[in-house]
Parts: C-alpha cells; sequence; structure tokens
C-alpha cells in the first residue's frame, strides 16, 4: 500500500459512520508492524486529537501482538534465551529496547566482574567478589521505596536505575555468574526469587534482593515454615528459564493491578497464557 493510500485510510478514521471507522482500523491492523513508522509520522502530524486517540490505539495493538508473537517463537525454541526472554518482557512497555544494548550493558558488568575474579576461589569467595561489584561497586539494590513499580520487572529500566525487584535483580546476577561459568540458576521461592549455586561439592542459596545474601537450604526450610506452607522440591532445586519468565509476568500483571492499570494487567495476563502449561495464572 502507497503512503498516499494509508494517508487516506487515516483521515477516515474520525469518520463519523462508525462502520467505515470500523472498517479502516481493520484495515490498517491487517498491514501489520509494517505500518507502525508511518502511523508515528501520522500521529505527530496529525492535530485532530480524535484521530490522534486512534492512531495511538493502533499502535499498540500492533506492538502487542508483535510481542505476543515474539513470545510464541521464543516458548518454541530450545534453549529459550533468558536475556531474549526479558527483553521481549520489556518491549511490551518499551517497544523500541535494542536486544544488543542490553547484550552490551550486561558484557560491560561482566567485564568488572571478571576484573577482580579468579576461578581458583572457594565457592562462597566466588560470590562474594560478584556480589562486591554489583551491590557495592555498581550500586544495584531492591527498589523498595516503589516495589511495585512496573518499570522494576523490565530489565531495561533495572540496568538503566540500577533498583530492580527480585526477579529482575536475579536475572542481571545470574547472567553474570553464569558467563563467569558458575553454576548459578533462580529458585522459585514462594514470595521471593532467589538463585541456587549447585554443583557436585556445594549448594547454598543467594538473595540479590538483599545484596547477595549468602544462606542455606535450613534458612529456607525456616522460611517456608514461617509461612505456614508445606515444602515442595521446587522450592530448593533450580528452575527454568521458563519459569523465570513465566514468573517476571505474573510480577509485571501484580504491579499493573497495584496501579490501577487494570487493562494492560488483562494483556499482561494474556501474554502469560501463551507461554503458561494450562493457563496457569497464579502468582
Amino acid at each position: 500500500m502507497s503512503e498516499n493510500e494509508l494517508k487516506a485510510l487515516v483521515s477516515l478514521l474520525d469518520d463519523e459512520d462508525r462502520q467505515i471507522a470500523t472498517h479502516v482500523q481493520e484495515k490498517i491492523l491487517s498491514l501489520g508492524t509494517e505500518a507502525i513508522p508511518f502511523l508515528e509520522k501520522e500521529w505527530e502530524s496529525n492535530l485532530n486529537p480524535s484521530v490522534q486517540g486512534r492512531i495511538e490505539e493502533l499502535i499498540h495493538t500492533l506492538q502487542y501482538e508483535l510481542v505476543k508473537e515474539r513470545l510464541k517463537k521464543w516458548h518454541a525454541t530450545e534453549d529459550q534465551d533468558l536475556l531474549t526472554g526479558m527483553w521481549i518482557l520489556a518491549t511490551y512497555q518499551y517497544p523500541d529496547i535494542d536486544l544488543e544494548k542490553l547484550k552490551q550493558d550486561l558484557e560491560q558488568i561482566y567485564y568488572d566482574a571478571w576484573l577482580e575474579f579468579r576461578p581458583d576461589l572457594y565457592a562462597f569467595d566466588q560470590v562474594k567478589v560478584i556480589n562486591s561489584v554489583i551491590f557495592n561497586k555498581l550500586k544495584f539494590g531492591a527498589n523498595t521505596k516503589n516495589f511495585h513499580s512496573p518499570g522494576n520487572s523490565m530489565i531495561n529500566i533495572v540496568l538503566e536505575t540500577r533498583r530492580g525487584n527480585p526477579i529482575t535483580l536475579c536475572v542481571i546476577y545470574l547472567l553474570v555468574a553464569q558467563k563467569l561459568k558458575l553454576p548459578v540458576q533462580g529458585v522459585n521461592l514462594p514470595n521471593l526469587f532467589i538463585l541456587t549455586y549447585k554443583d557436585d561439592n556445594h549448594q547454598f542459596y543467594i538473595n540479590a534482593f538483599n545484596r547477595g545474601l549468602i544462606f542455606s537450604k535450613q534458612d529456607i526450610e525456616n522460611y517456608i515454615h514461617e509461612l505456614h506452607m508445606v515444602p515442595q522440591p521446587s522450592f530448593f532445586e533450580p528452575c527454568s528459564n521458563l519459569d523465570i519468565i513465566r514468573r517476571a509476568l505474573r510480577n509485571l500483571i501484580m504491579s499493573f493491578e497495584k496501579m490501577g492499570e487494570h487493562a494492560k494487567a488483562e494483556e499482561v495476563k494474556l501474554l502469560l497464557i501463551e507461554i503458561s502449561d494450562g493457563g496457569d495464572l497464579g502468582v
């Protein structure tokens, strides 16, 4: 479709005949994400608030469909790369994020840790080096002031502000630790996402939300007891990248609900359903 034809379609978005306006919207949506740059340009040049509003809705719908498609493709990949999954999640709110930029930001954190890291250190000391770099030198930490902010679930925002929630801080920590060849993985605890360092000789746990605090299996058992819950193997053992992205989406749903942004919460629920077994939406 030519630019002039698109302009003609956009001009009909404000048609008094709602049937025509609806048909026009459907026609534009059928063009797919390739229409987004043109719609953005039209939004800037169009001075009609009503048309601008409809253009915004069309852009959001097209971008949302792109997020959904990317997530489905990611779900179908064999390795389900964690950073790619977190990038897709963040593009729901920030569609222009560059995955390569995220990789570069994490590469810099890895490099800072690598400069101080020695493979021959004991496991605890290896973790203390990463803690020192991430939490002391680079000043990453818990966003306790705005715990329910949706930005805490967006890896680009956490890399920029150095403040996040348990799962996003754990993801950054985990990606750096794994690049240093450490056996660090995520663990799905109730109400708190943590990490475990697990090899043939050791297993202990790391709380990235509490500046990399190291603790034991007994500490988790005590925590579960305080929650009056029955211990499950999943509370102690590594989880998959898919589990992490599902939990990050559930966190985002909860954040939007706490902020009163119920339409966004519903959209993210649909994203979660795309990668859930049987549509489990439990937070």
